[in-house]
């Protein structure tokens, strides 16, 4: 028993060393006849001695019967999206942020290839993969860790010593992009070519689907690649600079992209983005721009974040790829604030590696700036996953122009009233509130990842829901039984139990959650948090005067009349009601802020001996203050750490107090 499991225990290591030589570095030792002939070996060790097979075995990389769906998992911290920038100007502009908010003239950034994959979180405990999370809405993903293990570059345990020496903890989560490589897409859908079936149309959207088959084999037979960008532990980064991260994964035996520099300046940034804009196409899977990085990750948390992206990266996006194609004609598309958006109809034309038959032109101003007609040549550009658009009209003589003019609907397509153009607006809408393409786009909105998260419920199932008049509006949701979704196309016991536990599950979400899935004019999802945390209860907020709502960090007076508007609607307030009965939270904590700072300005500079920068934001706040980036003459204090920089010397030239932090609690104690 002891010599078989010493001999096991040596074909595991060899085979991962192949694997490691073969999926992660590139630089093969041995052919694949040679690496079948270890794995058949270790497999009938395995076979013989079964006890001794262990989670990490390259055995186990597959196995299991299919599964019946996907458990969700909250992340250790939000897997947030990065900001966009599409010039020079614009990322020089983030450049002096940077500056400012830091306050120090000079800062290293990491610039990464921007892979086209998907995010995904790999967990390890005492060096062994045990769970594999998709980025899903940013706060919780899915569980697809039996897909992830099928994944080669992925390594299933990474062992002691490896960890020690790159200096890595037993416990830590990784975080990366998980792609396809273009020669195994192409190889892939000229298979399916041959075999008469339909191919693929890019390799990203066909890596979301891979890696959420219910059957791991598949998963297992599509070849996918892992890349790593991140580590944390707890939730946190564990290096003092990024750079440091990315070494220590690479040592570590992860798959780094070596396509990475550490740089000092902005001018090193731009030649770093111009020299790969060029080379992009000699790369063996797709980029659409370059990540920049704050380096020093004393300067990330300084730097914080927005609602939705850290302030401390900047995705440089190239510039879409371009097509030129007929317009055939356009069709407008109504959304669920009744907005009515000119879809080109255009003829097939391929773009990046997909085929590409509509794209948005965005309003009636738009349209009269390209002064398109149906009949024109078309340029019509894609970039990621940006729906594609008409950039021009083409004027040559390879290029006749087209004659029909296109002309604004009098009346809503779907359902005959009457559109309206409110005064200062560009677009037109239809005000009828139980018109069905409004009923639709709402409840796709409210069932959304990042609103009320009810997975299953996509356009195919809204569509049939409110056909049967199933669903006249979102709070008919929450009385669906499962005899209603049974009587629905393709549904079995299974499914629309699944459905029903997604229903369920939703009523768990916070208060936030509920008032940005109401669909609020203007009322996105920063503002519905605010509004949580100023009111604390739905009830508050449906009776807050537009007085009221503009005491609310962020609402102007235009947002509190959408807001006073929709309240002050009988069919919303009952719909509003009805939610409520069906179990969702209508309260949440109310942030009750003092008033002792109330009317003064903050801004934070340097380190904090016994703060963080979010700590003593969250100190000032609470006393009825403000925090700013960057100091004026409307500052009234500046508090300064140690390190302090450029914001510290503003201050002094403007004659603006400083203080230190105990003077900040003295001020808001």
């Amino acid at each position: 028993m002891k010599d078989a499991e010493k001999k096991i225990e040596s074909l595991r290591d060899e085979i991962r060393h192949h694997e490691y030589l073969y999926y992660v570095v590139d630089r093969p030792e041995i052919s694949d006849f040679e690496y079948d002939k270890l794995m058949q070996q270790l497999q009938k060790l395995e076979s013989e001695y079964p006890a001794l097979i262990t989670p990490d075995s390259p055995t186990q990389r597959v196995g299991g019967k299919p599964r019946e769906g996907f458990v969700k998992v909250r992340h250790s911290s939000p897997m947030l999206s990065l900001d966009n920038t599409y010039n020079e100007e614009e990322l020089r502009a983030w450049e002096r942020r940077v500056h400012e908010l830091t306050g120090r003239k000079e800062v290293d950034y990491v610039c990464e290839l921007k892979l086209d994959g998907m995010s995904l979180s790999l967990g390890y405990d005492d060096g062994r993969l045990v769970r594999g999370v998709t980025r899903g809405d940013g706060t919780t993903g899915e569980d697809v860790t039996l897909n992830v293990r099928t994944v080669r570059s992925v390594p299933l345990s990474v062992p002691k010593e490896k960890l020690k020496k790159a200096g890595i903890p037993s416990y830590f989560e990784v975080r990366g992009e998980l792609l396809m490589p273009t020669a195994a897409f192409k190889k892939l859908n000229e298979e399916r070519e041959r075999d008469g079936l339909p191919t693929f149309a890019n390799p990203r959207n066909f890596t979301a689907g891979t890696v959420r088959q219910l059957d791991a084999s598949i998963t297992a037979q599509r070849r996918l690649d892992y890349f790593a960008y991140m580590l944390l532990e707890n939730g946190h980064t564990y290096f003092d600079h990024h750079s440091k991260t990315l070494d220590a994964l690479d040592a570590a035996g992860f798959k780094v992209n070596p396509h990475r520099k550490l740089v000092h300046s902005m001018e090193e940034v731009w030649k770093f983005i111009q020299e790969w804009e060029e080379k992009r196409d000699s790369l063996p899977y797709e980029i659409d721009g370059i990540v920049v990085k704050v380096d020093r990750t004393s300067l990330q948390d300084e730097l914080g974040f927005t609602g939705k992206a850290p302030r401390w990266a900047i995705a440089y996006k190239y510039a879409a790829r371009a097509g030129i194609t007929k317009l055939e004609g356009v069709r407008w598309q109504v959304g669920r604030t009744g907005k009515l958006t000119p879809v080109a109809e255009l003829a097939p034309v391929s773009i990046g590696g997909t085929t590409v038959r509509n794209a948005t032109l965005h309003n009636v101003d738009e349209i009269e700036r390209l002064g398109a007609k149906i009949g024109d040549y078309v340029q019509v550009e894609r970039g990621g996953d940006v729906i594609p658009k008409v950039a021009k009209v083409i004027e040559d003589k390879d290029h006749p122009r087209g004659t029909q003019e296109i002309e604004v609907p009098e009346k809503c397509p779907v359902c005959g009233t009457k559109v309206v153009r409110t005064e200062g607006e560009v677009d037109y809408r239809c005000v009828n509130a139980n018109c069905p393409a409004k009923l639709l786009g709402t409840i796709l909105h409210f069932a959304s990842r990042g609103v009320m998260n009810i997975d299953g419920m996509g356009e195919s199932l809204v569509n049939q829901l409110i056909e049967r008049g199933l669903v006249k509006n979102v709070a008919d949701i929450y009385d669906l039984t499962k005899k209603d979704l049974l009587s629905l196309e393709r549904f079995a016991d299974k499914s629309a139990q699944n459905i029903l536990d997604e229903i369920e599950n939703s009523k768990k979400l916070p208060l936030e959650r509920v008032i940005y899935g109401l669909g609020i004019r203007f009322v996105g999802e920063r503002t519905a948090q605010f509004l949580a945390e100023h009111f604390g209860s739905m009830d508050d907020l449906a009776k807050a005067s537009v007085e009221e709502l503009q005491d609310v960090n962020e609402v102007g007076p235009r947002i509190a009349e959408s807001i006073a508007e929709f309240f002050g609607n009988p069919a919303n307030r009952e719909l509003v009601k009805r939610l409520g009965k069906a179990g969702l939270i209508f309260a949440g904590e109310k942030k009750e802020r003092g008033t002792k700072l109330a009317g003064k300005t903050f801004v934070l500079t340097g380190t904090l001996a016994h703060y963080s920068r979010d700590e003593a934001k969250r100190l000032i706040e609470d006393a009825g203050g403000k925090v700013t980036g960057s100091v004026s003459k409307k500052t009234d204090y500046v508090v300064a750490g140690a390190d302090a920089g450029l914001k510290l010397d503003k201050a002094k030239e403007l004659g603006v107090a400083v203080i230190d932090e105990k003077e900040m609690e003295k001020l808001a104690s």
